[in-house]
């Protein structure tokens, strides 16, 4: 390489740095200015720069999978409606279109040309999480789209710096948090607005008049780095599938996985069928965690972008679970979706032995709360209005040479919101919010642990709560020897009385002084539990991750009274 040639290379790096630069600060914004806990708390968002042909250039590091890899399709939407020589200065593109967005009408999608001396020169986009979109609340209860609340089609949000006051207004009377929501709305217009100035920062800085070459340079290499990871997987195809528990009846998660010199194929003819309830998956949703289950262990050193995207190509047969049809319900989307990662992993690893983890929660245990006349059938004196959604989570699996994290929200990354942000906002009090004994699969390596939450109304009133759980019937599976994880349990329990156990997915009332919780859980283990170090178990059990009857049971360690390992007695239980 000739020393010009190496000096453009190292220009074109620190741009393509700068350029991550730039998009971080745009999600940074997006969290400073938002109003609501599922965005500012637990980071549910994403952000992102693309060129004018719609492939996405650089994501932030910040942000979910999901919404940052289907908003990489969704922008191409944007353009077909509104290409951009017609977008002008000052005008904001939005829309909640699960099919065309990032797969329910909760996430909220905003477009922004950027221009530079008068010229159209690239185009951010963000997504966030809104806490209300008004309809049945968010949860897997609706028989079709229309019944989950307002859809806003891919319309203007402002025209020329001008905002769209009809549609600001018909989002306020539609929506049961509507400061939340019309503030979410703005920090989405906000956080493109500063994206799209620093990008012209840059540009001047670095005398551009144009990114077509930088995103060019980008993608290329992008794709070029990733088809050489592909190239020293083994060839071949490679299937895995995994039961789960579904609303009413259980669904199964069929993938075929091929690996070739162009790239990875990924098809999931054989997934049951679509649901009549709100779990069912757009396949732009689907695309987006496949891809990144992939991408998880297969180059994933590799930017995210266009064309580190393109060499993983997924799809999956219509009318099936994973690329339900409008007017399909769709808000629990992401119960069914989260799990795609770890059935990509599955067939990895059948790939190549010790690159993957056991199975894991996966979907979330968020929960969405609400209160208030009406809302959980007749209240007797006050109580107070309020919807507020927990982001919680159980273990994930075990490593191939690492324990499982626990109570950590994978594959979609967002953070537990913390409990006093939600006794804060709402008459919620949580007595208990702790490590699930026993939840992680045994193993060489541990599966993470699900934790344990108990919640009260502090009003005495009933309250609701719509669920979208799994793993209650179907616990995380263990690989290599390990055990399974435990499964999940959702019940109430009374002042007086017995336990009432609830369902994992749907809505239901919680009476009042009645407390309810929240077992989530843990994940899978890796390899021989009789193989774990004593020690390891040991202290597992001082720090109340493991009872001292699971350490005997599962991994044969005999503890003796001070909590120190018997070895004499440890042997004999292992058969050493």
């Amino acid at each position: 390489m000739s020393e010009n040639s190496a000096l453009s290379e190292i220009h074109m790096q620190i741009m393509w740095n700068r350029l991550i630069a730039v998009v971080e600060e745009q999600a940074q914004t997006l969290i400073r200015t938002a109003f609501s806990n599922t965005v500012r708390e637990a980071g549910d968002l994403s952000a992102g720069v693309f060129d004018l042909g719609g492939r996405m250039l650089a994501q932030a590091v910040t942000g979910t999978p999901g919404h940052v890899n289907a908003m990489a399709a969704s922008v191409n939407f944007f353009l077909e409606k509104y290409p951009a020589s017609v977008m002008k200065p000052g005008d904001v593109y939005i829309t909640n279109d699960p099919w065309k967005g990032t797969g329910h009408l909760h996430d909220l999608t905003v477009v922004t040309p950027t221009f530079k001396d008068g010229e159209i020169v690239a185009i951010f986009a963000c997504t966030s999480h809104v806490v209300d979109v008004g309809g049945l609340g968010f949860g897997p209860d609706g028989r079709q789209v229309f019944e989950e609340g307002l859809y806003i089609p891919i319309i203007p949000l402002a025209t020329e710096g001008v905002m769209n006051e009809t549609l600001m207004e018909m989002v306020r009377w539609n929506v049961r948090e509507p400061v939340q929501v019309e503030g979410d709305i703005y920090s989405l217009a906000a956080c493109n607005d500063i994206g799209s100035r620093r990008l012209v920062e840059m540009m001047t800085e670095f005398e551009l008049d144009s990114i077509d070459e930088l995103g060019e340079h980008v993608i290329e290499n992008s794709r070029r780095a990733m088809l050489e990871e592909i190239a020293k997987l083994p060839k071949g195809t490679y299937e895995n599938q995994m039961r789960i528990d579904g609303y009413n009846d259980q669904i199964d998660l069929v993938a075929t996985l091929t690996i070739a010199d162009d790239g990875i194929d990924i098809d999931f003819t054989g997934t049951s069928g679509i649901s009549e309830y709100g779990i069912n998956v757009p396949i732009t949703y689907t695309e987006a965690y496949a891809s990144f289950g992939v991408r998880c262990v297969i180059g994933s050193t590799v930017p995210n972008n266009a064309g580190s995207l393109g060499p993983v190509r997924v799809t999956a047969p219509e009318g099936s679970l994973l690329n339900a049809p409008f007017p399909c319900a769709v808000a629990a989307r992401h119960a069914i979706g989260q799990m795609l990662p770890d059935v990509m992993l599955g067939c990895l690893h059948k790939a190549v032995d010790g690159i993957a983890p056991a199975e894991g929660t996966s979907c979330l245990w968020n929960p969405v709360l609400y209160g208030g006349h009406g809302v959980a059938g007749k209240v007797e004196g006050e109580a107070s209005i309020f919807t507020v959604t927990l982001f919680h989570n159980g273990g994930t699996g075990a490593r191939p040479s690492k324990d499982g994290l626990s109570a950590t929200a994978f594959p979609s990354g967002v953070r537990n919101t913390p409990v006093e942000i939600n006794e804060a906002i709402s008459p919620i009090v949580i007595w208990e919010k702790e490590y699930r004994t026993d939840s992680g699969g045994a193993g060489e390596h541990r599966g993470g642990l699900g934790q344990v939450m108990r919640i009260t109304n502090k009003e005495d009133a009933p309250f609701v709560m719509s669920s979208m759980f799994d793993r209650v019937g179907h616990p995380a599976r263990g690989l290599k020897g390990g055990g399974d994880g435990l499964a999940g349990r959702v019940y109430q329990t009374p002042p007086v009385g017995e336990v009432i156990e609830m369902k994992a997915k749907g809505r239901q009332r919680v009476a009042e002084r009645n407390e309810l919780t929240m077992a989530m859980p843990g994940g899978g283990g890796y390899g021989d539990p009789k193989q774990r170090d004593a020690e390891k178990v040991a202290l597992d059990v001082r720090d109340g991750l493991v009872s001292v009857e699971a350490a005997l049971a599962d991994y044969g360690v005999v503890l003796a009274a001070d909590g120190a390992v018997n070895g004499e007695a440890t042997r004999q239980a292992r058969g050493v």
